[in-house]
């Protein structure tokens, strides 16, 4: 018998697959997430995220400049405030090490697209991401907390907001507090879908952010859930998201493939703490092969649908692109 059809023809060698890929990562996806601290010359190896650091401004800086050379182009700033009340007030304080970071940034590298991360959890003395009425998050008197995060984040310099909270309508309000104060070209990047996942500790560690009793469960979303998925996306599009974000990344890429399906806005995925710290361990247990793994994986969150990526193997990536 002869055999017509050979997709093994395709494959023969490194020009053939790259001519016939229908994939292709690029160093432009990616958002590298860095984590700011009070003080100078702090850099401070975060110990459940191997290569990821605590950072003064100072050297935020200088990781913002090594960033930009690479071609990544953005970050997203999270930071450990000086202070924290049951209300998270320091997150729009203008002297938190997150606002001065944000401005310092902007001037160094005025085209790195900086985006911030708006939430109250890392500042409140409580750990949920809103204010509380009990142990109940309380909604809709969160909401107002939320816009002085956004409008405080906007007047540092940054270039796009990323409310995490899964407080609902949260994107409409944020959206009135930025055009109210003439920040009508600041984006929001909505993290529309976040899961109540179990792959967020290493970031809660990192950023001293996780709850002193209960969990998050009561806003944020049951892993068991595809179709309420596109309900949060649909609701953030009507109220002003620029962006659409699904997180996590690898254990939800059904959900990045059926939001990219259902809309025609550039969607987000974060590859999160917890699925960068087992590739860490995996590799320094000599068990992987851990650039191999890193493209393999980001390139299946670029497949399922995602235009943009950030993910803590960023800069490793940025490297390693050049010589696949």
């Amino acid at each position: 018998m002869t055999l017509k059809l050979r997709p093994r023809r395709m494959r023969l060698n490194d020009n053939i697959r790259a001519m016939v890929r229908e994939t292709s990562l690029s160093v432009k996806d990616f958002v590298y997430p860095i984590f700011v601290v009070a003080g100078s010359n702090v850099k401070d190896e975060i110990p459940s995220m191997p290569n990821c650091y605590h950072l003064s401004v100072d050297n935020a800086v200088e990781l913002a400049k090594q960033i930009d050379a690479l071609g990544i182009p953005a970050v997203e700033v999270f930071g450990l405030p000086e202070y924290k009340d049951d209300i998270g007030s320091s997150a729009w304080n203008m002297d938190s090490p997150v606002q001065r970071a944000i401005a310092a940034i902007k001037k160094a590298v005025p085209n790195l697209i900086i985006i911030g991360d708006v939430c109250l959890c890392q500042y409140t003395n409580h750990g949920h991401c809103g204010k509380l009425c009990g142990q109940y998050v309380d909604n809709d008197s969160t909401l107002e907390l939320l816009q002085k995060v956004a409008v405080s984040q906007a007047q540092a310099g940054a270039d796009i907001v990323a409310p995490s909270d899964m407080m609902d309508g949260r994107i409409a309000a944020i959206r009135d507090a930025l055009d109210d104060n003439h920040f009508i070209n600041v984006s929001i990047m909505s993290y529309a879908v976040k899961y109540a996942s179990a792959f967020y500790g290493p970031f809660r560690d990192a950023a001293d952010s996780a709850p002193h009793f209960g969990d998050r469960k009561q806003y944020q979303m049951d892993p068991a859930n595809s179709r309420e998925a596109l309900k949060e996306v649909e609701l953030d599009l009507s109220e002003g998201a620029d962006i659409i974000m699904v997180k996590p990344a690898l254990t939800y890429l059904d959900i990045v493939r059926a939001v990219r399906e259902s809309i025609n806005r550039p969607v987000a995925v974060y590859n999160v703490s917890g699925e960068y710290a087992m590739v860490k361990a995996a590799a320094a247990n000599g068990w992987i092969d851990e650039k191999r793994i890193v493209i393999e994986s980001l390139t299946s969150m670029k497949r399922a649908g995602s235009d943009i990526i950030i993910s803590y193997h960023a800069i490793d990536a940025a490297r390693w692109l050049g010589n696949i």
